[in-house]
């Protein structure tokens, strides 16, 4: 294993420790719940790509601005990347140390969740389904890049979307917090947006892809959107 493989690895714990830091409550159960969700979901995800798809975890070290990634993206990148600090760092100040928000109802936590049940299924998924999953909006002309549509793009065009939108919103309501609801809100608006830009690219300078949204209609609801 690569010293940058290592690093991420030990990089992606400054989250959970940062949510249960910040909750002020070492004992705090949903917030170990989800963290232990989050760790594995990452660590499996880079461990299959290490073993099976060397390249595609290449392509998601790039950077914003590497290759031919759209201007517009960076800024959404950059955007993305600020909102989620901020939805990890509000999370465990609302729900667990201030307790801004009231206790929501047992039915929206089971529903948070179910919903980071999926979004784990979705966000796996995705990975093992589609070689070309970048992190930039760009056309990998220097990865052939080709139109996938088994798997989870057999069912909507966008499943990793779906899935980190499913994390967004099913986190805080898991957790209990209203504002952290809010910021997922705002990051699913975000995410919305990249969708249309992404796919005037892909169908104006991907061969197929045209082809695929007639097949698989709907980006990220079927009958919805």
């Amino acid at each position: 294993m690569e010293k940058k493989h290592v690093l991420t690895l030990l990089y992606i714990l400054i989250f959970p420790a940062l949510i249960l830091l910040l909750s002020g409550d070492i004992t705090w159960s949903a917030g170990w719940i989800f963290c232990i969700w989050f760790i594995i979901l990452c660590y499996s995800t880079i461990l299959y790509l290490l073993r099976k798809d060397p390249a595609l975890l290449e392509e998601r070290y790039k950077q914003p601005g590497a290759g031919n990634q759209k201007r517009w993206d960076r800024f959404v990148v950059y955007g993305l990347l600020v909102g989620f600090i901020l939805w990890i760092v509000v999370m465990p100040l609302d729900a667990e140390r201030f307790g801004w928000s009231p206790p929501l109802p047992l039915p929206l936590t089971v529903l948070g969740g179910v919903s980071l049940i999926g979004s784990f299924f979705l966000f796996f998924r995705s990975y093992t389904d589609n070689t070309f999953l970048s992190p930039l909006v760009r056309i990998q002309g220097d990865r052939k890049q080709q139109v996938v549509s088994t798997g989870v793009y057999g069912f909507v065009r966008h499943p990793m979307y779906l899935g980190g939108i499913l994390m967004f919103l099913g986190a805080p309501l898991f957790l209990g917090s209203v504002f952290g609801v809010l910021i997922g809100l705002a990051l699913t608006v975000l995410l919305m947006g990249r969708i249309l830009g992404e796919e005037a690219m892909l169908t104006q300078d991907l061969a197929g892809y045209r082809e695929y949204m007639q097949m698989v209609r709907y980006r990220l609801l079927p009958r919805l959107w």
